[in-house]
């Protein structure tokens, strides 16, 4: 006899325990590349964002709170055995939308729902993160497994495909690519690169690739047993002699792994799709038999290193109640800031509103001269939470509205992550604005900073309504400041590192 039915209760319940578990819990090996980058890291800038991200993990697990803001688009992937059945009358893909929507309004640590039902024109937010995006496929035997993963925006924006020809270099197109990526996924991280099949196929087989374990470290250390580990190799060194460094800021690593995964192909064709994978790195597999649900255990705290970040020391502190625009002249690209006092936030649905209100002649529903603005779409607090973790989100999405919000209102500072675009800088310096960063991967540290929060404005757009927190030391690094000088660019220049190719030469794979 096979395996006894699954009962439709039990899938929902391990899929959403699963997500529960993921939100908090980086992967082992995760943390273990990422320590190991951190000890050898030589760029003090770097070297402080790993530890910032290492700390808001450990954090994460001990608290039960997502390390991440940004808790991801569900990605599922079932393979059914052939003998194996699912005791319901309902789909697939209706069970897991159930397990995401319990996963993600569980009032003990919800979730914060990113997901909008229309993606066009109304782009409503669905409220439990639902539906999922689920893959399913039928395989040999009697149960299932089911590998499911959150993705955050900032590095699915960053996924990428092309049609090389066959005898096109896939090195150099990675290399290329990774450069023109920015810091918007938030390395360090990994890359998933799919090789083969059709376009479709090759984007499948970039993500698959990055459930894989992280196994790096010993891949180096043994040696590679085949040419798709010599070339996962040389991809790894030479993505890391970019000098990109963890959130763009400049260093040794930039990526703790590259996966490739792939599938034979037309003999006219070579598609090759490259995903990133941020440093919120959440994913985790399980089967189920029939047995009952699937049971997780926390790994040990002891797997996390102790990290003790350093004080204030020379650090400036700001005082976001007093700024000024001569105050904010004196700031140097790289500079750290602890930042006290009152701080506005907004992200894209705000911004774009406030553009279209700009364009009617209306005034805006709060006064940003002299003000600071911090790129962020919170998590819902609980217990005695004022605000769930808190970290930035991509910058880059509000350049086509910096110069217009710059000029009509008077705003003087905006926190986000990662570079911002030309024209962003440039009215940057035309208005002797500045912008900062804080670390990307460190939302639930971030919001220890938070003392206060309340809703001012657009109340409707729901994580991207406007706030006001009341913030105490929170720390961030000047990225580009009053003169146009952006971090992003002097920092991966100071430690980008020649290329060596295989053999000396450039190599088509």
């Amino acid at each position: 006899m096979g395996a006894a039915p699954i009962a439709e209760a039990d899938f929902i319940r391990s899929v959403a325990d699963a997500l529960q578990y993921i939100s908090v819990y980086h992967p082992p090996d995760f943390v273990a590349h990422l320590t190991r980058a951190y000890e050898r890291e030589e760029s003090p800038t770097a070297r402080s964002a790993m530890a910032q991200i290492l700390v808001n993990s450990r954090m994460s697990a001990l608290g039960k709170r997502p390390m991440c803001q940004d808790t991801g688009t569900v990605n599922v992937f079932v393979k059914i055995g052939m003998q194996a059945r699912i005791d319901s009358r309902r789909s697939l893909a209706e069970l897991v939308d159930e397990a995401v929507a319990h996963a993600y309004t569980d009032p003990a640590n919800p979730l914060r729902a990113s997901i909008v039902a229309d993606p066009i024109f109304e782009r409503r937010n669905t409220g439990n993160n639902a539906p999922a995006v689920t893959h399913v496929e039928m395989v040999s035997g009697d149960r299932l497994k089911v590998t499911v993963a959150a993705k955050g925006g900032g590095s699915e924006n960053k996924a990428r495909f092309a049609a090389l020809n066959p005898g096109a270099s896939i090195v150099d197109w990675v290399l290329e690519t990774v450069e023109g990526l920015g810091a918007g996924w938030c390395p360090p991280g990994l890359l998933g690169i799919g090789v083969g099949g059709t376009a479709e196929k090759a984007m499948i087989l970039a993500k698959e690739s990055l459930l894989a374990p992280i196994d790096m470290t010993d891949l180096l250390a043994r040696g590679p047993a085949s040419k798709l580990e010599e070339l996962r190799i040389e991809i790894y060194e030479a993505v890391n002699a970019l000098g990109i460094g963890a959130q763009g800021l400049g260093g040794l690593t930039t990526v703790l792994d590259v996966k490739i995964a792939t599938h034979p192909t037309h003999a006219a064709s070579k598609p090759v799709g490259l995903i990133p994978q941020c440093v919120a790195d959440r994913h985790m597999s399980f089967v189920l038999d029939g047995s009952g649900p699937a049971t997780f255990v926390p790994p040990s705290i002891d797997l996390w290193p102790q990290i003790a970040l350093a004080g204030a020391g020379e650090t400036r502190r700001v005082d976001l109640d007093r700024i000024t625009p001569e105050e904010v002249a004196g700031w140097k690209a790289g500079e750290t800031l602890l930042l006290s006092g009152r701080l506005l936030t907004g992200r894209d649905a705000a911004h774009k509103r406030m553009a279209a209100m700009l364009d009617r002649g209306e005034p805006l529903p709060v006064d940003l001269k002299g003000r600071a603005i911090y790129y962020v779409g919170p998590v819902d607090p609980i217990g005695d939470e004022v605000v769930g973790p808190a970290g930035p989100t991509t910058s880059t999405r509000m350049d086509p509205f910096t110069d217009q919000i710059l000029a009509a209102t008077g705003l003087l500072v905006m926190i986000g992550k990662a570079e911002r675009g030309p024209a962003a800088i440039d009215a940057i310096r035309r208005h002797g604005a500045a912008y900062l960063i804080a670390v990307g991967g460190a939302a639930y540290l971030v919001s220890k900073a938070i003392r206060s929060s309340r809703v001012l404005a657009l109340e409707d757009l729901g994580m991207e309504a406007i706030r006001e927190f009341t913030v105490e030391d929170m720390p961030v690094t000047v990225a580009v400041d009053a003169t146009g000088t952006s971090i992003h660019t002097t920092g991966p220049a100071g430690w980008r590192r020649p290329q060596i190719r295989a053999g000396g030469a450039p190599v088509s794979a």
